[in-house]
């Protein structure tokens, strides 16, 4: 199916429940849960394919490869791609012994993950309206009508800011976007050398420089400039000039297919939400890249996102859930500028920063910290604030082997539906959930091993639990029902009429 239209097929009428502005990692995502949830959304995107310059993100954490194993689609990355069981900050920091199935990064270049989304959306429907830019909007009480360059109008109930850095729907909404100005850049370029570089890590007093083969045998350099805030955008004569200084020669570079420039800014939207307007990912947040948390950072919020727009488009949305987006994400992105800036302080090459380092190393040597930091990047140790309660409350259901029916399976295979999942473990008769059974799926299941999380380790079998549709656990039972009608009106709204 061509998910695709031409700048004829899209008429001044049409219109979709949600528009999501922007058809990168984190815009797909969004529109693969809306679709799931039964929303009918569109994307505007500017580029006429998916294809990128460059290769951008490098790929995907543990907690990404869940959220995608939970929708049923995890094998088709993972079968492009390279696994590797670390994660970094400052030093490689192991995750294998992580209690989850995905105790590893996935190595793939985001091209990859676009194209593959991108087939995965256009399977379930989700039109993609290419060659279009939004440029602007108006919201009134029961919708948006969103601008686009070539004059048209659409209609939208709700719109969604995925459209980067630069966000035009976040600036047009008049959302704040503080944070701090860039301390360091770097050169990134991708082309043909005819001589045999010195690949790896260097580093001098400007701090480090590397240079990596590509799969099609052009290289990849990046460089880490001696002062910031260069003005126009880099040239070939830059990356020659920042060769010299560090490697003595250019190594014959040529034939440059991406040249850019990227700093350690690190800025966060006061708000993810404007009445009918919302943002996620890049036009939320935006940081250095160490780390690898944008791509990241990015689905998440979409899959935190998806379900409760989707029942706002539904109308039965309970109060607060659209603003338990901002509540539950904005905490997450602010850790990870937080992480990031220290990212970048430590990977400087002075003698104050260096014995800095050695300390840092050390420490991230020993389990518990390098557990700790290794849970933050990989995001399996969020958790958001339901409460006091269980140690699971809040946190992601682990992946667990469980029987149901007299038959084999695992907890992500039963959220393929993107809907609420009522685990009873006990199993209960008192856990009646009929006014919901329309939103909620119950399931008897049986599970007599441990239960262990991540950075946490062994916590106690819970009777029962219920899973919001973003893997996230909402209710935790201790034999009783107690609460967990609170916790379905709360995250899912009222009863329905008898």
């Amino acid at each position: 199916m061509n998910s695709s239209f031409s700048k004829t097929d899209f008429p001044a009428t049409a219109g979709h429940d949600v528009v999501i502005a922007g058809g990168g990692p984190t815009g797909l995502m969004l529109a693969a849960e809306l679709k799931l949830a039964g929303v009918d959304v569109g994307i505007i995107e500017q580029r006429a394919s998916q294809e990128l310059q460059g290769a951008r993100a490098r790929g995907m954490h543990a907690r990404t490869i869940e959220v995608l194993d939970q929708r049923g689609v995890a094998e088709r990355f993972l079968a492009q791609g390279k696994t590797y069981p670390v994660v970094h900050f400052h030093v490689p920091l192991d995750i294998s012994d992580f209690p989850t199935r995905h105790n590893y990064t996935l190595g793939l270049l985001q091209n990859r993950i676009e194209r593959t989304l991108a087939e995965w959306v256009g399977g379930l429907g989700v039109p993609i309206h290419r060659e279009r830019e939004v440029t602007g909007f108006a919201q009134d009480g029961s919708g948006v009508d969103v601008q686009l360059a070539d004059g048209n109008v659409m209609r939208a109930d709700y719109l969604v800011g995925c459209d980067g850095a630069r966000s035009v729907v976040r600036k047009a909404a008049g959302i704040a976007f503080p944070g701090w100005d860039a301390a360091t850049s770097w050169l990134i370029c991708e082309a043909g050398m005819s001589q045999e570089p010195d690949l790896g890590f260097r580093y001098n007093d400007a701090g480090m420089h590397a240079i990596g083969k590509l799969e099609d045998g052009r290289v990849s350099f990046v460089s880490t400039e001696r002062q910031v805030g260069a003005t126009g955008e880099p040239t070939l004569h830059d990356i020659r000039a920042a060769l010299v200084d560090v490697y003595g020669a250019d190594f014959g570079i040529h034939d440059a297919t991406w040249i850019s420039r990227f700093t350690d800014m690190a800025r966060q939207a006061q708000a993810y939400r404007d009445r009918r307007v919302l943002l996620a990912g890049d036009a939320a947040h935006v940081h250095a890249p160490l780390g690898g948390h944008g791509l990241n950072t990015g689905v998440q919020d979409a899959v935190n996102l998806g379900w409760k727009l989707a029942q706002a488009v539904k109308g039965i949305a309970p109060g607060g859930l659209l603003d338990s987006y901002h509540a539950e994400r904005h905490p997450v992105a602010a850790r990870v500028l937080r992480t990031t800036l220290a990212h970048v302080a430590i990977s400087r090459r002075d003698d104050r920063t260096l014995a800095l380092a050695e300390i840092v190393s050390g420490l991230l040597r020993m389990d518990e910290p390098r557990a700790r930091m290794a849970g933050e990047i990989t995001a399996l140790d969020i958790r958001y604030d339901f409460g006091e309660g269980h140690p699971l409350l809040g946190r992601r259901m682990p992946d667990l082997d469980i029987v149901v029916a007299g038959h084999p399976t695992r907890v992500f295979e039963r959220m393929r539906d993107a809907k609420p999942l009522l685990l009873n473990f006990a199993p209960l008769d008192g856990l009646d959930i009929a006014p919901w059974s329309d939103r909620v799926r119950a399931v008897d299941a049986k599970y007599t091993g441990a239960w262990e999380l991540p950075v946490i380790g062994k916590v106690a079998a819970p009777a029962a639990v219920l899973v919001r549709p973003d893997g996230h656990v909402a209710w935790v039972g201790d034999g009783t029902d107690a609460g967990l009608g609170d916790a379905l009106g709360r995250w899912f709204g009222p009863p329905a009429a008898a």
